[in-house]
């Protein structure tokens, strides 16, 4: 009777460390396909981010804004009479 328990015991503890083993490998694909996901979205966001950079360094190039302040706002460079110097 004593080494039917035992038995019964050791059935119960390797059914349930292979219900264990299969919930794990489960839950990992699980994460890996979220880990992939991530990464795609990350690799996305760096490529708009780069996108970005090269915009903005477009926008802010000193010939884009001497354009700019000419044409839209009117702007132009004072003549020899108009500039006065400020000494300390």
């Amino acid at each position: 009777m004593n080494a039917r328990v035992i038995i019964a015991v050791l059935i119960l503890a390797n059914v349930a460390s292979a219900i264990g083993v299969v919930y794990a490998r489960h839950e990992h694909r699980q994460l890996f396909v979220v880990l992939k996901r991530l990464q795609r979205e990350r690799d996305d966001l760096n490529i708009d981010f780069g996108r970005l950079q090269l915009e903005q360094a477009t926008w802010a190039e000193s010939n884009r804004i001497d354009q700019v302040a000419r044409n839209r706002l009117g702007m132009v460079f004072p003549e020899a009479g108009e500039t006065v110097v400020i000494r300390p």
